[in-house]
C-alpha cells in the first residue's frame, strides 16, 4: 500500500506504534529480571503493566477508526531493542548493568515520545480528538517514565561509577 495521504501516514504510524509497543512487552520482562536495583525494577514492572495498557488504548483507537493495527514490524524499535539486549550480554551484573538498563530504556521512551508526539499531533490536524485525547495519554506515561528513569540514574550511576575496575 503506498502512502499517499496524510489519513494513511497517520494509520501508518500508529501501526508501526502498534509493534513497537508489542516488542517493548517482550523486552522488558527481561530487563526487569537482569537489574538489581530494587527502584529500577519496580520502575520496569510499572511501565511494563503501562505498556499492556498502551496496547489497549491503541486498540480503542484503531476500533475508533475501523482500522487493523496488526502487520507491521517497526524497526526503529527492533534495532533499539537489539542495542539493549546486546549491552544486557556486555555488562557485568550490579550497578554497572543497571546503569546500562536505564541508558536502554531511555532510548525507548525518547523513541516513543517522538512518536507519540508525531501521531498526537497529526491526529488533532485530522480532527480527531477523542484519539489525540488517548495519545496524548500515552505520550504523558512515556515523559513520565524517562523523568523517572532519570531521577533513578543518579543513585544507580552514583553506585556504577564506585564499581572497581
Amino acid at each position: 500500500m503506498t502512502t499517499n495521504t496524510f489519513e494513511k501516514l497517520f494509520v501508518a504510524e500508529l501501526k508501526d506504534l502498534y509493534s513497537a509497543e508489542q516488542q517493548i512487552t517482550k523486552a522488558l520482562p527481561k530487563m526487569i529480571k537482569a537489574v538489581t536495583s530494587a527502584e529500577l525494577k519496580s520502575a520496569l514492572e510499572a511501565h511494563l503493566a503501562e505498556t499492556n495498557n498502551q496496547i489497549q488504548r491503541l486498540d480503542k483507537i484503531a476500533e475508533n477508526l475501523g482500522k487493523s493495527l496488526h502487520g507491521k514490524v517497526c524497526n526503529g524499535m527492533k534495532g533499539v531493542l537489539a542495542e539493549g539486549a546486546e549491552m544486557l550480554e556486555e555488562t557485568a551484573e550490579g550497578s554497572i548493568r543497571d546503569a546500562g538498563v536505564i541508558s536502554a530504556a531511555q532510548r525507548v521512551e525518547h523513541y516513543e515520545m517522538a512518536a507519540y508526539g508525531a501521531v498526537h499531533e497529526y491526529a488533532m490536524l485530522l480532527g480527531m480528538n477523542q484519539v489525540a485525547s488517548l495519545l496524548s495519554e500515552t505520550l504523558e506515561e512515556e515523559k513520565s517514565a524517562d523523568k523517572k528513569l532519570s531521577k533513578i540514574s543518579k543513585n544507580v550511576n552514583s553506585d556504577a561509577l564506585s564499581v572497581p575496575a
